[in-house]
């Protein structure tokens, strides 16, 4: 028997937890690891107290026909990375690592393209989080260093500031 690598082991850990996701359209699951420890996990649903998704049985942005990636506004959901982030002491998870892994609720199909939001990676940044790893098939993921995404601002690109740069 071989033994799993230690990065597909967290990664199966965060597929398990966007079980507990609320959402109609996709499911996410992400845990913060530092030091080779779980700090902590968070999943995909709408703000404790507020009804979910499945309990009201509709999407406004599936309602809407709205692409996956746009209007966010108009979502009930705080997402896996903002949940797991706001569950944890800051400075447990400086230098951590952020393993994210997101589903097709339909389907169950993994999404090959899972990446934090815009809003995520600003939060990921503050956190102090290093790295993100973000599966995309059974055993194979991307790994992304977190300064790439302080030095590559992409809130630049689409502003206005960006043409004055």
């Amino acid at each position: 028997m071989e033994r799993k690598d230690k990065i597909n082991y967290y990664l199966d850990i965060a597929d398990a937890v966007l079980n507990r996701s609320t959402c109609l359209r996709r499911q996410y699951g992400a845990i913060i690891v530092s030091n080779d420890e779980i700090i902590a996990t968070g999943y995909n649903g709408a703000p404790r107290g507020r009804k979910n998704c499945i309990d009201i049985s509709n999407c406004t942005r599936e309602l809407m026909n709205i692409p996956s990636g746009e209007r966010y506004e108009l979502c009930r959901s705080v997402h896996a990375e903002a949940n797991a982030i706001i569950s944890a002491a800051r400075s447990e998870i400086i230098g951590g690592t952020l393993y994210l892994v997101g589903r097709e609720v339909k389907t169950g199909r993994l999404l090959n393209t899972t990446i934090p939001c815009s809003m995520c990676k600003r939060l990921i940044i503050n956190a102090g989080i290093t790295e993100v790893i973000c599966r995309t098939s059974e055993t194979e993921y991307d790994r992304i260093s977190v300064l790439d995404w302080v030095y590559d601002d992409d809130s630049l690109k689409n502003s206005i500031a960006a043409d004055y740069t």
